[in-house]
């Protein structure tokens, strides 16, 4: 499917209007059944499905990981995505009631986070990973070269796994959560172990972003933006490690800084 299509606009540009195209991303319905029950419709870009269904339904506690699925079928024409599941976690039996999640960053993810994240967090002051300031950028640069259809209509969010080294992959999505559910999923299928890893964003780290982060297994993420108060607050309980604005050579390591090599 599409990601993008093409739209005509009139473009004003030094006092001057053109009439023109310009590329636009496209969002997409999903709706996800488990066990043939409506769960959720998700708002987002349309590709890499399955990584988003393995991702989403485990960072949410919906299951605990991908030996719960036994089945995922994905109907494109219509939307529709049905998993069997050998075990559902009773405790978000609630979730079973329809939820709708807009590709919007703010309350429509409410109902989803923080309801079991106490119990799926763990505190990272013990991952052994270190990177140096100079593959930082070279990492940040990789990525956002990697990054076409944002540059190409500058409305999707990135997400990426990395090394210090080279960069694993990337995922793009019009909602940030599900970029990070898209990584996700790809390291449950792939049985890609995340402690020894980085996660690379392009937007705000917010603390939703942060709780992604956490239960992805990841102990440092970079970012081109800053992060919020109460990411920080969680990143400096958890002991991950946060680095922002990450610019033309210029950085904020705003917690943990232990893992930064600045020698």
């Amino acid at each position: 499917m599409d990601v993008s299509v093409r739209k005509k606009i009139i473009r004003f540009e030094n006092g001057e209007k053109r009439e023109q195209t310009a590329e636009v991303a496209v969002e997409y319905p999903l709706t996800i059944y488990v066990n043939k029950q409506e769960l959720v419709t998700i708002v987002c870009t349309p590709e890499y499905l399955e990584d988003l269904i393995i991702g989403f339904l485990t960072s949410e506690g919906v299951i605990r990981g991908i030996s719960d699925i036994d089945n995922i079928e994905i109907i494109e024409a219509t939307g529709h995505a049905y998993v069997t599941a050998n075990f559902v976690n009773q405790f978000n039996a609630k979730y079973r009631s329809k939820r709708y999640i807009t590709s919007c960053c703010g309350k429509s993810r409410e109902n989803f986070y923080f309801q079991s994240d106490a119990s799926l967090l763990e505190s990272y002051n013990e991952t052994e990973i270190f990177i140096h300031p100079k593959q930082i950028f070279e990492r940040m640069d990789e990525f956002e070269n990697s990054s076409a259809t944002f540059h190409q209509t500058g409305g999707v969010h990135n997400a990426g796994l990395t090394t210090p080294d080279g960069l694993i992959c990337s995922r793009m999505d019009i909602g940030r959560h599900n970029a990070l559910d898209k990584i996700y999923g790809y390291c449950l299928k792939n049985e890609i172990p995340v402690l020894d890893k980085i996660v690379i964003f392009s937007g705000r780290i917010s603390s939703e972003i942060l709780v992604k982060t956490a239960k992805l297994g990841s102990g440092i993420i970079l970012s081109r933006s800053a992060p919020t108060e109460l990411a920080i607050n969680m990143a400096e309980e958890l002991g991950i490690t946060t680095v922002g604005f990450i610019r033309s050579g210029t950085m904020n390591v705003y917690t943990n800084g232990n893992r930064i090599l600045m020698d």
